[in-house]
């Protein structure tokens, strides 16, 4: 590999090592040095989701530094909002400003993280590549679980002042801010169009890209149930602490390591509107368990319920379950770079597609919790299950002709151009190259 992917999957271990430390234990951390309930936990999610449409904003003041640094920054970010959580337990409003800093830092990182990853791979290889570097992540998780499974269990971690693994997680964002830089040194800051010159602030809406938007609406919305209200089936009515719910994570991280390359290959292989369809088939699933295992937890005497041998084993199989669909965001990044009509599009329309996700996601949290608290979990999973089925009929009607004017974001070369044609062969017709 060139030695600029070798650095950029070290970010992406760092970050993603990072991220197990800190964003896979904020369920448990509220409910521990909080004690949260569902309502107010559907509340939290205000703040923490609010940097998803900001970040677009953020990113655009800071077009001018380019991908790399603004990524720098976001790491920063990052850590800052970490290092005030873990040093001192503030109020809960204290909390969610904090909270805030910390989600701005990392909701910065994703649509950068995504273009960076793009820009270093070849059109013909794209799913391959970022398949890689998402497996590395997964990988990187999966360490971070059993780190924070043990410290758990042993006592070496507890979300009493002061906080030591959010401290180590603010630590591992740094290191991952110095990479970057480093990545800096080794490839010229460059704008999705190939040019050194500087970025311009600019926001892209275009009716080609409605589709974009609207499959960017919908997992705004079922991830949000996804990462907030099924984790907390099994923090609230299951009682799982946060060892328990660490050992789901290296147990979803073991198995997406491998996971995540083959959903690479298949994006390759079969284009984006097979894997759209399976991954929205794969929601639908998941929300018909998580809807029946939260009706029968509520049926049982005092709400009480002990799990053992097979009953145990299925609640695990639904939550990895649940955790490799969450790993097809990448679909949608190539989906977008494939129907561009020019490159440039392709940061600004990352950006916008995160904040219309985060901006379906804050009204469906606190929609969802409202639901949940008057009304019972299982409905808010029968909600999670029609916007799943809307997203099934959204990827079936992707088109050869949504592809048709696609446009790569780098050829080097009239090899690489045929190269990218042959690999698309299946999903459209040959792009036109661009004089």
């Amino acid at each position: 590999m060139r030695r600029e992917i070798l650095v950029f999957l070290a970010v992406s271990a760092l970050v993603g090592l990072a991220a197990g430390m800190s964003d896979s234990l904020m369920a448990n951390y509220f409910k521990e040095a909080y004690d949260t309930n569902a309502q107010q936990r559907g509340f939290i999610e205000f703040p923490r989701e609010l940097p998803g449409v900001l970040s677009i904003f953020a990113i655009a003041a800071l077009a001018a530094l380019g991908n790399i640094k603004s990524a720098i920054v976001a790491q920063f970010l990052a850590a800052a909002g970490l290092v005030a959580l873990g040093f001192y337990r503030p109020s809960f409003a204290g909390m969610l400003v904090f909270l805030f800093i910390y989600s701005l830092g990392q909701h910065m990182y994703i649509p950068l993280g995504d273009s960076i990853g793009l820009s270093l791979a070849k059109q013909q290889n794209a799913g391959f590549l970022l398949g890689r570097f998402n497996s590395l992540r997964m990988a990187a998780l999966m360490v971070a679980g059993i780190v924070t499974f043990f410290g758990f269990r042993i006592g070496w971690f507890s979300f009493e002042t002061p906080v030591t693994v959010f401290l180590i997680a603010a630590v591992l964002y740094l290191f991952a801010a110095c990479l970057i830089a480093v990545l800096r040194r080794q490839i010229p800051e460059r704008r999705d169009d190939g040019t050194s010159e500087p970025a311009r602030v600019r926001f892209v809406w275009r009716k080609e890209y409605v589709r974009y938007y609207l499959i960017c609406a919908l997992f705004g919305g079922r991830k949000q149930i996804m990462f907030v209200y099924s984790p907390w089936v099994l923090i609230e009515l299951l009682n799982f602490r946060a060892d328990s719910m660490s050992l789901l994570a290296i147990i979803g991280a073991l198995i997406g390591i491998f996971f995540m390359p083959v959903v690479g290959r298949l994006i390759d292989r079969y284009g984006v509107r097979r894997v759209m369809i399976v991954e929205a088939l794969a929601f639908i699933f998941i929300y018909i368990g998580y809807g029946s295992l939260s009706r029968w937890v509520n049926m049982q005497p005092g709400h009480v319920v002990v799990l053992a041998g097979l009953a145990m084993l299925l609640v695990y199989l639904l939550n990895v379950v649940d955790r490799m669909s969450a790993q097809f965001a990448m679909v949608r990044a190539i989906y977008m770079r494939q129907i561009a009509l020019v490159p440039e599009d392709v940061t600004p329309s990352l950006t916008l597609g995160m904040a219309i996700d985060h901006v379906v996601s804050i009204g469906g949290s606190a929609v969802c919790g409202v639901i949940w608290y008057n009304w019972g979990p299982e409905y808010v999973f029968v909600v999670a299950g029609v916007m799943s089925l809307l997203n099934l009929i959204v990827a079936l009607g992707i088109r050869t002709a949504d592809t048709a004017a696609a446009a790569p974001v780098a050829v080097d070369s009239a090899a690489d151009a045929d190269a990218t044609a042959e690999t698309r062969s299946g999903s459209g017709p040959t792009p036109t190259k661009k004089s």
